[in-house]
């Protein structure tokens, strides 16, 4: 599933870009979820990182689209960003926010088809999968494969990576099946560990990056099929 934003301040133009994307998803036989904001202050509020693509418009009444993309760019240096404008002196300014590429108006669907498989071909050649984790500084978007482990720290989870921490509010049991589905297993009470970044076992515990974590009696069965499981997928 390809989640779309459509960030357009004038009705007509909305309903252009919603049906061209309709016709390119029976074209290529993608599935496309699409979301619409009215305006760059719609979507930067409680922005979660959830999209793939957001079309933006540069105009808009209240946020424009480069301060909309700004406000992004600090949360989600992932989404592919393409703008939608009249004029291009405006579109080249996108580059400044690492926008992939601007369609102009009046939109014609082929070129706009072109510049919708070009970004999809983007977003499936970087092949990763993110989550969104709440800090105390705001929301804060990581990749799931630089998280070597989380560990619980009471009503705190610590997530341990490659490039340092991050710490959030929130238990391991709320964060628990979510993570599962992204290769995570919990190996006892206070880690969930990324199954990809186990090298080994000492002893009762897993080794990850040189540190051990205690892996529980009653979890030890169920944690070396899994294992065995990735490393012949590996």
């Amino acid at each position: 599933m390809i989640r779309i934003a459509i960030v357009e301040d004038e009705r007509l133009f909305m309903e252009q870009l919603q049906d061209y994307i309709h016709r390119y998803e029976k074209e290529s036989g993608r599935q496309i979820r699409i979301t619409t904001f009215a305006d760059g202050e719609d979507i930067t509020e409680n922005y979660r990182g959830e999209f793939d693509i957001i079309l933006m418009d540069i105009q808009m009444r209240f946020m424009d689209g480069m301060t909309a993309a700004e406000k992004i760019r600090r949360l989600d240096q992932e989404v592919i960003i393409m703008f939608i404008t009249n004029m291009v002196q405006y579109a080249v300014r996108g580059y400044e926010v690492d926008a992939m590429d601007y369609v102009l108006k009046p939109v014609e669907y082929f070129a706009f088809s072109q510049k919708l498989e070009k970004a999809i071909g983007r977003m499936n050649k970087a092949g990763q999968e993110f989550v969104m984790v709440a800090t105390e500084a705001g929301m804060q978007k990581l990749s799931v494969s630089e998280i070597y482990y989380i560990e619980s720290q009471g009503h705190y989870a610590r997530y341990r990576l490659g490039s340092g921490e991050v710490t959030s509010r929130i238990t391991l049991k709320e964060l628990e099946e979510a993570m599962c589905e992204h290769g995570f297993f919990r190996c006892g009470k206070g880690y969930l560990v990324n199954m990809r970044h186990v090298d080994g076992i000492v002893g009762g515990d897993c080794m990850i990056h040189g540190e051990q974590i205690p892996i529980s009696r009653n979890k030890k069965k169920e944690f070396m099929e899994l294992l065995i499981q990735y490393i012949n997928e590996g």
